[in-house]
């Protein structure tokens, strides 16, 4: 099926960068639909496989409390409301960590009578046997509207069998002269009206705001090897109920693309973004792969095809861009914090959180979670070849900040660096891993970084 191109956007794009960047290009009223599954402030590692070669990379999904999550969250959430149809809807996936937070913040910005639903989303799991808790076996999605005059497609879901109404519904069954079974229900006003099971079968169950849906398993056919995936179905619902064909769909932290699947599926058209290269590297050999949509430049202009635009970069690109935005890159791609401050950094331009780290539940305002003791500085230089005084100057951050290993991004390192590498560990026993912007564009970092 040839979608019809919208005239004020283009569609079919998976873009590669920063989202508050590209939103802000998008212009007002464009979007019917809006699906974010941002990372949410869990302080939980995950780990991605690295492109194709299904090496594994480390990357966490917390910031450094809720006030900073929320602040993080804030402006995106303004411009996804901005580029929303008046008839669309914006659904926000997150958990149970700062839930209660994000829904003061959507209400502030989209206004507490476009609240529709809190959907909760039950999946089954292992139940552990804990001390202190119970098993958290649920996400939330927060689904607002634009307006009151908003899209929606209401819809029920067949019953399995009659048991499985009557089971559920928790009704007796009765059997009339001619044998036809029914169950009394209520009418209201202590009234009881009959209910044949043979209708109630037509009719299916209706939707309400609990979803059970189960969870992806390693061996499921969808699974893209991503550790957040979400499954097709739980995507296909709230397209379905909130969209029609050929409208527009846009998500904005699509990681590998379910949404992007589901509205292809589906005959929407959509929009995909996201800031890791890996996750559109991901998503765009799914759309090809299980989607079997082409992506192709020309096909795309023609209505048959997809594009992923923004990937990064090559050397001689990086060569030229500002120090700073040189800096963001390195650190990020290899699956970093960068600092937030441009200047004063102490030879330390990001941080590394392993997966085996724990939160330390320290903040300086009650309830925040302050980041883990256990990371690894990251320094970056522009520069065509390190040599030995950059890596003197990364010791002595590191010693500093006592951590025992670091990581250097580069061009290219010079042999007197490289010795200077091996005889720090050896007289410190602490270990600094050399990387070149060729081994990171070319996705060889996966061993390294283990």
């Amino acid at each position: 099926m040839n979608r019809k191109r919208s005239t004020l956007l283009d569609t079919s794009v998976i873009y590669c960068g920063d989202n508050l960047d590209q939103l802000k290009k998008l212009p007002d009223a464009c979007v019917d639909l809006i699906y974010i599954d941002p990372p949410f402030n869990s302080n939980r590692n995950y780990e991605v496989f690295w492109g194709d070669t299904k090496e594994k990379r480390a990357f966490e999904d917390r910031h450094a409390s809720t006030q900073a999550y929320i602040e993080f969250m804030r402006p995106r959430c303004v411009e996804l409301a901005r580029v929303l149809k008046n008839t669309g809807s914006f659904y926000y996936h997150c958990d149970r960590h700062a839930s209660h937070y994000i829904k003061v913040m959507l209400d502030q910005i989209f206004g507490e009578n476009q609240f529709q639903n809190e959907i909760v989303w039950h999946y089954s799991g292992w139940n552990a046997k804990l001390k202190t808790s119970f098993n958290s076996r649920h996400d939330v999605l927060f689904y607002y509207s634009k307006t009151q005059d908003v899209k929606f497609n209401s819809f029920s879901l067949p019953w399995e069998s009659e048991e499985e109404y009557v089971r559920i519904r928790k009704q007796k069954v009765h059997a009339d002269a001619s044998g036809q079974k029914y169950v009394l229900s209520d009418a209201g006003g202590g009234k009881r009206v009959k209910r044949y099971l043979r209708e109630a079968m037509q009719y299916g169950q209706p939707v309400d705001d609990v979803w059970n849906i189960d969870k992806l398993n390693n061996s499921s056919k969808e699974s893209r090897g991503y550790p957040t995936q979400k499954p097709l179905s739980l995507l296909e619902r709230i397209i379905e109920a909130s969209s029609d064909q050929n409208d527009i769909v846009l998500d904005a932290f699509c990681g590998c693309g379910t949404a992007l699947a589901a509205a292809q599926n589906l005959h929407r058209q959509w929009i995909g973004i996201d800031i890791s290269p890996t996750a559109c590297r991901v998503m765009a050999k799914r759309l090809r792969d299980v989607c079997r949509l082409p992506e192709d430049e020309k096909l795309w202009l023609a209505g048959r095809g997809f594009v992923v635009r923004g990937l990064p970069w090559t050397e001689k690109q990086l060569r030229a861009i500002p120090p700073f935005e040189f800096e963001n890159w390195a650190v990020i791609a290899i699956g970093g914090i960068p600092n937030k401050a441009q200047v004063g950094d102490m030879g330390i331009d990001g941080r590394i959180y392993p997966v085996s780290s724990m939160p330390t539940p320290s903040g300086k305002v009650a309830g925040e979670l302050d980041f883990m003791d256990t990371w690894y500085p990251v320094q970056v230089k522009q520069k065509d070849k390190a040599g030995r005084p950059d890596i003197d100057m990364f010791e002595t951050a590191m010693m500093r900040e006592k951590r025992t290993k670091g990581f250097f991004v580069s061009f290219e390192f010079s042999s007197d660096a490289l010795r200077e590498v091996d005889a720090f560990f050896r007289r410190e026993h602490r270990i600094i891993i050399p990387l070149t912007v060729k081994e990171i564009l070319e996705e060889q970092i996966a061993a390294k970084l283990a």
